[in-house]
C-alpha cells in the first residue's frame, strides 16, 4: 500500500531534506519516527530535495507499507508527537500503488521573501533588501525566464542532474504587505540551487549592477559563473506541489 504525506517544515534546524551521514535532515527525522510507530524501517521519497536552511510550506512524500493503515489520522497525531517542533505533518492519504511523489508532480512553486528595513521578527524567514532595490526592473528581467528552457546558468555546479531543461510558467515579484515583497516562481522542475541563484541575479538587476540585456546574456551563456551569487536560504519556501490525480488538502 502506498501513502502520500503532506507536511511542512522550517529548514533552519536541518541539513536539507535528503538523508545524509552524520547530519539531521527532514527525511531522516520522519523516517525515524515512522520506524518507531510502525515498528519496522520505512523509507520515504519526497517531491524534491530542499537545501540546508530552506523551508517548505507544502512538501509531499510517499512511503509503502505491507498492509493498509488502520487509522491514518492516528498516525498523523503520533508522528507530530515524535518529530521536531520544526516539522508539521498535515495529512496521510492512500494513493494508487505506482504513484510517485517526485516523478508524478507536474508543477512546483517556490516563494522567496524580502523585506525593506531591519526587523527582528522577519529576519529568520525573509531577506532584508535595500530600500533602493528596483522591483519593477527585476520583474522585467523575470519575464525573460518564461521564454527560455535551459537554466544551466542558475544550476549548482557538479550536480547529478541529467538535464538542465526546465519549463518556468510563472516568475514575478509582488508586494505582500508594508515594505515586504515575495518572488513567486513556478516550473515543472527545479535544479539544485536554481531559485536562490535566479533571485540573486535578479537582485543584481534591481541594484543596477546588471541591465536587462546583461541578464539575457547570462541566461544565454549557460555558465553558472556568469550569474549572481546565491541568496540566503532562510527566505526560500517550497510553497506548493501539483499532481494530476491528487488534490492537496489546504
Amino acid at each position: 500500500m502506498r501513502y502520500f504525506i503532506e507536511l511542512a517544515y522550517k529548514g533552519e534546524a536541518f541539513h536539507g531534506w535528503q538523508s545524509q551521514p552524520n547530519a539531521v535532515s527532514v527525511q531522516s527525522t520522519i523516517e525515524d519516527a515512522l520506524a518507531v510507530i510502525l515498528r519496522h524501517p520505512i523509507k520515504i521519497t519526497g517531491a524534491g530535495r530542499t537545501d540546508t536552511g530552506v523551508n517548505a510550506r507544502r512538501m509531499i512524500a510517499h512511503f509503502d507499507v505491507e498492509e493498509p493503515l488502520a487509522n491514518p489520522e492516528n498516525l498523523v497525531r503520533a508522528l507530530n508527537s515524535l518529530v521536531s517542533r520544526d516539522i508539521a505533518i498535515y495529512n496521510i492519504s492512500q494513493v494508487h500503488d505506482d504513484a510517485h511523489a517526485r516523478f508524478d508532480a507536474t508543477a512546483r512553486t517556490y516563494h522567496y521573501y524580502a523585506h525593506i528595513g531591519k526587523s527582528p521578527f522577519l529576519d529568520n524567514l525573509s531577506w532584508q533588501a535595500p530600500a533602493s532595490l528596483d522591483f519593477e526592473k527585476m520583474n522585467q528581467a523575470a519575464t525573460l525566464l518564461l521564454d527560455v528552457d535551459d537554466f544551466t546558468s542558475f544550476a549548482k555546479l557538479h550536480s547529478d542532474a541529467k538535464t538542465n531543461i526546465c519549463n518556468v510558467t510563472e516568475a514575478r515579484w509582488i508586494p505582500c504587505g508594508d515594505d515586504r515583497w515575495v518572488f513567486i516562481i513556478t516550473a515543472d522542475r527545479f535544479l539544485r540551487n536554481m531559485v536562490r541563484a535566479v533571485v540573486g541575479t535578479l537582485v543584481d538587476v534591481g541594484r543596477g549592477k546588471l541591465t536587462l540585456d546583461d541578464f539575457s546574456k547570462i541566461i544565454e551563456a549557460k555558465d553558472r559563473c556568469a550569474a549572481g551569487t546565491s541568496m540566503p536560504p532562510q527566505a526560500l519556501f517550497l510553497w506548493d506541489v501539483k499532481y494530476p490525480y491528487y488534490q492537496i488538502k489546504k
